[in-house]
């Protein structure tokens, strides 16, 4: 049978050492480390354990922000951050009156714990992680800081906050209009497809992806044609959340992003102005936004799949499984992908036993077999000249034989022994078989097919005949492909000979 196609291209990943190096760098978490350190018994946080309104000019001095109109927001982000992710403990008003639970002595006032009735605050265990701890702590530290800022992201932006306070001190969600599982939704939507298009063969690769297309592949159908005035204000709008989106993500380590020129905001109709429902400028699409991934936003999202339960591959994964595993799992991969899998998997072999554990998982007659023993023969180029000896083992096997001389020959080896007729026709179908599988360029398997065909006299009078599961499939595909009329006609008879001898 053959193997399932994963539902997403491999990533190539960095280490986990070269990715928490990233996470430390990253402004947010260096941010909320600094006001870890600084954390102690003065710390005065409220109720939730944020950082009361009188504490954030000193938090925002910490960071050397004291001056930034922004500064105490930023502490404030950074310090939520650092709650949020155990690099910073906090102690409500309730636990700071005494391990025994009993008030403070007549007259001694509130403890120094809970001046005001606030809560303190100390540096939490997960601090001496991020210098002693392994990479993965690091990273999956990081990785809680990314949940925080990723709440953040969806949530609503509010002008007036006391406006939507009630009497009785709660707040009226259904006033702001907001759909908090719709807008993860949409985000997680958003970051998807960036990643596909990062991964994607022929994708954006490195390189950043303009905003108005990621806005446009969560909003326009697949299917329209040119876009309506509706729907194209539907992305001018996904364009500005993601403008915002995108702002707060930027300095966690997930995005690189260059944000929309603010020149193009301006209402539409103003002098000058220009509005963004309008058809972008392809000349100078960066003004409009631009945004990547970077290694660690790679990392995050493919974490984020994997825990939603999709097939998410990453290029060097199979390194340590058994060679059946490593040609499935590579039977649709691109191409440079599936040689850097291989390359890996074979380094950590000597040349026979990676040989013969390649040249083992090839065998089969099952739907997959051909494909995989095209991918054992790509995979065996890679293997050194020490691995001989086990490839003329096979040379007498009927489904290895064919390739065993391709590669000695390759190598220029002497005594290669001539093949018998019978391998060579099915070497043909099996060679057929799995290019029709690995669905390539067709273009290139016409070109197979009729090189096959026309250096063999009599091709398909004696093609019919091989005792290979696929060749009546193979000559009714070559039926259709061969750009040749007569040679597409003998085909299709032979493919009719085939199943009355089945």
């Amino acid at each position: 049978m053959a193997p399932d196609r994963p539902t997403l291209p491999p990533v190539r990943l960095r280490s986990d050492a070269e990715l928490a190096r990233d996470a430390l760098a990253a402004p947010l978490l260096t941010r909320a480390v600094r006001l870890a350190r600084w954390a102690g018994p003065e710390t005065r946080v409220g109720a939730g354990g944020e950082l009361v309104d009188e504490q954030l000019p000193a938090a925002a001095e910490v960071l050397g922000l004291a001056d930034d109109e922004d500064g105490e927001a930023y502490a404030s982000e950074a310090w939520r951050v650092a709650v949020d992710t155990g690099l910073v403990e906090v102690e409500d008003p309730e636990e700071a009156e005494g391990a025994d639970g009993t008030e403070a002595a007549d007259g001694a006032g509130p403890t120094a714990g809970s001046v005001d009735g606030t809560g303190t605050a100390r540096p939490g265990e997960n601090l001496a992680l991020l210098t002693g701890g392994s990479p993965q702590d690091v990273l999956a530290i990081w990785l809680d800081a990314f949940e925080t800022v990723f709440a953040d992201a969806t949530a609503p932006y509010v002008d007036d906050l006391e406006a939507l306070v009630g009497e009785d001190g709660t707040i009226d969600f259904e006033a702001l209009d907001w759909d908090p599982e719709g807008e993860a939704e949409f985000l997680e939507g958003v970051l998807g497809n960036l990643y596909l298009l990062t991964v994607s063969e022929g994708g954006a690769g490195e390189g950043p992806v303009p905003l108005p297309a990621l806005a446009a592949s969560m909003v326009v159908p697949e299917d329209m044609g040119e876009p309506t005035d509706d729907v194209l204000e539907q992305v001018s709008d996904a364009m500005m959340r993601l403008d915002e989106q995108f702002r707060i993500l930027e300095p966690v380590g997930l995005v690189a992003y260059e944000p929309v020129d603010e020149a193009l905001m301006v209402e539409e109709g103003a002098e000058g102005g220009t509005s963004a429902a309008e058809p972008f400028d392809e000349e100078d699409v960066s003004r409009y936004g631009m945004v990547r991934l970077t290694p660690l936003g790679l990392y995050a999202i493919r974490v984020r799949m994997l825990e939603a339960g999709l097939s998410v591959p990453a290029v060097g994964e199979l390194a340590d499984k058994g060679a059946d595993v490593l040609l499935d799992g590579i039977a649709h991969y691109p191409q440079d992908a599936a040689r850097a899998e291989t390359t890996g998997w074979i380094a950590g072999r000597a040349a026979q036993d990676a040989a013969r554990e390649l040249l083992a998982a090839a065998r089969g007659t099952d739907a997959g077999a051909p494909l995989r023993r095209l991918h054992a023969q790509q995979a065996l180029s890679l293997v050194g000249a020490d691995a001989e000896p086990a490839v003329r083992e096979v040379l007498d096997d009927r489904e290895l034989g064919g390739l065993a001389r391709v590669w000695l020959a390759e190598r220029g080896a002497a005594d290669i022994p001539a093949p018998p007729e019978s391998m060579i026709f099915w070497l043909a179908v099996d060679t057929i078989a799995a290019h029709l599988d690995a669905d390539g360029d067709l273009e290139e398997l016409q070109d197979l097919i009729e090189g096959l065909t026309g250096g063999h006299g009599g091709f398909f009078e004696a093609v019919w005949r091989v005792d290979h599961p696929a060749t009546a499939d193979v000559l009714d595909a070559m039926g259709r492909l061969h750009r040749d009329k007569p040679s597409a006609k003998e085909a299709r008879k032979a493919a009719f000979k085939a199943r009355s001898r089945a």
